[in-house]
């Protein structure tokens, strides 16, 4: 097991050298280049040369990589180069950047798996143990309607609802602002579809391990239904949803965007979108450093307790 997790941490430097050498060439391919979008009005060709050279940007592409690698292997991630808090060319250090949206993005993420596993994983299993009654398939249908439901127009029913109409809930803000309530409608609505999907695997596991021979002999020992279902039937049942959760969960961190938007949350998500269209390079190189390695790491996390679940499983 320990030179399992050794092994996936030395390939962890590759994965992101590999995607963070992507994403730069990717945004340097895009037309159009922060310099323009700063000077405004006031571009010339005159001026966008000196504020290109005083960025570093006319450098050969290759250069600028490995100096903000070389960067990253001291621990700093740069400046941006778009003004935070209205101070023009303001060079806010990306990690600081980072550090003051992460929480509320973690804080979404985690809040939204425990609701969707909650939710999702008892549901599920009652899905499976009515199969083919009136149960089984209302379930089904609430499974399909909550994967099929699109988020923005969910988040906005839940504001008019909650926020406006019956002003039980803030709504916008984050928890550190408005209070853990502030979290409740965001969950809500990024962990509807998620809860629906693990609802459907949940069933789908269920109905398989229930049909195993060692189900059967349980069964014919004289064990009661509720003893079957749970000390042996969804302990296994689960295994296969370890990993499409910690997919899930690393995918929110960086995919929260809409949610972010919606409910006015500085997030991660949104600070990643919005460097995106102000062409921040440096801000967009460190968020896509920082959700790579919270997905490989929650993906390395997710295989060890495969391997604990599952004894047939066997890591070298």
């Amino acid at each position: 097991m320990y030179r399992f997790i050794m092994r996936r941490l030395v390939l962890l430097v590759p994965v992101l050298f590999g995607i963070t050498l992507l994403v730069f060439s990717m945004i340097h391919l895009i037309p159009g280049d922060p310099v323009t979008v700063i000077l405004g009005s006031e571009y010339t060709p005159e001026t966008a040369q000196v504020l290109r050279e005083q960025l570093g940007l006319d450098r050969p592409l290759h250069i600028q990589y490995l100096d903000w690698m070389g960067n990253v292997l001291r621990g700093d991630l740069g400046y941006s180069i778009f003004p935070f808090g209205g101070v023009k060319y303001s060079g806010e250090p990306v990690l600081n950047l980072i550090k003051a949206r992460l929480p509320v993005t973690l804080s979404l993420t985690v809040g939204t798996m425990i609701l969707a596993l909650l939710v999702g994983v008892p549901l599920g299993m009652i899905a499976a143990v009515k199969r083919n009654t009136v149960t089984d398939n209302v379930m089904r249908i609430v499974a399909m309607i909550g994967i099929s439901m699109p988020v923005f127009w969910f988040g906005l029913l839940l504001i008019m609802v909650f926020a406006m109409r019956l002003r039980w809930l803030p709504a916008s803000g984050n928890f550190t602002t408005a209070g853990p309530q502030a979290l409740i409608m965001p969950v809500i609505t990024l962990g509807i579809a998620q809860a629906a999907l693990i609802t459907r695997m949940t069933r789908s596991t269920m109905l398989e391990v229930l049909g195993e021979d060692y189900i059967r002999t349980a069964r014919a020992k004289g064990l009661r239904e509720r003893a079957i279902y749970y000390r042996h039937a969804l302990r296994n049942a689960l295994i296969p949803i370890i990993p499409v959760a910690g997919f899930q969960f690393g995918a929110l961190l960086g995919g929260a965007v809409l949610t972010e938007t919606i409910f006015t949350m500085p997030g991660l998500g949104r600070l990643l979108v919005d460097s995106v269209f102000r062409r921040d390079y440096p801000v967009i190189q460190g968020c896509v450093l920082v959700i790579t390695l919270f997905f490989v790491l929650t993906n390395l996390i997710v295989d060890v307790l495969y391997a604990f679940l599952d004894p047939r499983i066997r890591l070298s």
